[in-house]
């Protein structure tokens, strides 16, 4: 057990921070229709919390396309980047619980699979103010579910995991922060996470706010 809250609160950012998965969906429907295949939710629920490269082998191998895999990853990147660029849709309560924190002063940090480029859009959209530091899915080795994405953070604000709060929609993510060590809120997005001891499942942000973290068992004092 610890005391006094979190030292930093770690958000993810597809399908938790910003409503994109949807997004997502129809960039690799079209990459798909380019490589002369078809896309179905069914097959973007596979992919979801991994990473660009997963993506773009699991597109290669269902199609055959005898396209470089470099040329793929690149659609799909210019193709959000795109769509970002014009507009940032965030997701139910993310605006209220980034403010909150931040004018606690409590520390925060996003934390993605997707790669630099489409975080910076999001950044701008939603305020970089609200961050002390970022990590994309292309700055590290080992992308979500391998913990290198939040020990990685933790250590550049030098924070303790088990002291970190991490706030994930995706089974890959939770897997990442909880072999991290780190204190673990699931909102589940596309895909459904289980409640298991000391895993905390809402249904929206809307239900999670600064008392709600500083108030996780793994905070709760003697």
């Amino acid at each position: 057990m610890t005391r006094g809250g979190p030292q930093a609160v770690l958000f993810d950012m597809d399908g938790l921070l910003i409503d994109s998965e949807r997004v997502w969906l129809e960039v690799e429907s079209e990459v798909m229709a380019w490589l002369g295949g078809e896309w179905t939710p069914a097959h973007q629920e596979r992919l979801v919390g991994g990473s660009l490269a997963i993506a773009v082998d699991y597109m290669l191998e269902l199609t055959g396309a005898d396209a470089p895999p470099e040329e793929v990853g690149r659609r799909m990147l210019d193709g959000m980047a795109e769509r970002l660029a014009a507009c940032v849709p965030m997701m139910p309560g993310a605006k209220d619980l980034l403010a909150e924190i931040r004018e606690a002063g409590v520390t925060a940090a996003l934390v993605s699979s997707s790669h630099r480029r489409l975080l910076e859009p999001v950044l701008d959209a939603i305020g970089r103010e609200h961050f002390a530091l970022s990590v994309a899915g292309d700055e590290v080795t080992r992308t979500k579910p391998d913990p290198e994405p939040y020990l990685t953070a933790a250590a550049r604000l030098g924070a303790d995991p088990g002291r970190c709060v991490v706030l994930e929609d995706s089974p890959n993510g939770v897997a990442a922060a909880e072999a991290a060590g780190c204190v673990t809120v699931a909102v589940p997005g596309v895909l459904p996470i289980p409640p298991v001891p000391g895993r905390t499942v809402v249904a929206s942000l809307r239900e999670v706010s600064l008392a709600s973290l500083r108030a996780l068992p793994a905070f709760a004092g003697p």
